[in-house]
């Protein structure tokens, strides 16, 4: 069975460049029967024959291997976050910003309301993170330590470092942290 994803890659590079199916063909050597028959799936080229394609279509041979990304599955909207909300305290709710968690990083939305944790306990995890306050001030309980965060403040914390946030004020905190890789 043919390989369709190369054959439809081929068609996709060809029709930007404003080719016809004879042209390139002319182009690299081969019948249109063939680059017709690759294009629809129906037949699978040669190494060389898709070396020659690719540079005629002026692209890395690995162009044609890799998958085509659909924009707008990359595209989150604010209605159709996942909520994540933690049994032991129902007023915490975490949004995934990510559209899931099929790359290398995490985004995640968390607003924290007055005199209220982040967590029972301080937590760790193997990934590493990056927290950037978008309003309002924190405690960040790192390592046994104490640091005071502000409006736009931002913190890195390493791989399986114990850290907890908490919202001493009489406002809501809001934060959006980046984990890579995921593990929420």
């Amino acid at each position: 069975m043919a390989d369709s994803y190369i054959g439809k890659k081929i068609a996709e590079l060809r029709k930007k460049r404003n080719l016809s199916i004879r042209e390139l063909a002319e182009k690299a050597g081969v019948t249109s029967s063939l680059l017709s028959q690759i294009e629809r799936g129906l037949a699978n080229p040669s190494l060389n024959t898709l070396k020659i394609i690719a540079k005629v279509l002026d692209e890395p041979m690995f162009s044609f291997f890799i998958p085509a990304v659909v924009t707008e599955d990359l595209v989150l909207r604010e209605n159709k976050r996942k909520r994540i909300v933690l049994p032991e305290n129902q007023k915490l709710e975490y949004q995934l910003l990510s559209p899931d968690l099929s790359g290398n990083i995490e985004m995640i939305l968390l607003k924290l309301p007055p005199h209220h944790n982040s967590s029972e306990e301080p937590v760790k995890h193997k990934g590493e993170e990056i927290v950037y306050v978008i309003e309002g001030e924190l405690s960040l309980y790192i390592d046994n330590k104490t640091i005071t965060l502000n409006n736009g403040d931002s913190v890195k914390i390493l791989p399986y470092m114990k850290h907890q946030f908490k919202n001493r004020t009489d406002r809501d905190a809001v934060i959006i942290f980046a984990v890579s890789p995921p593990s929420f």
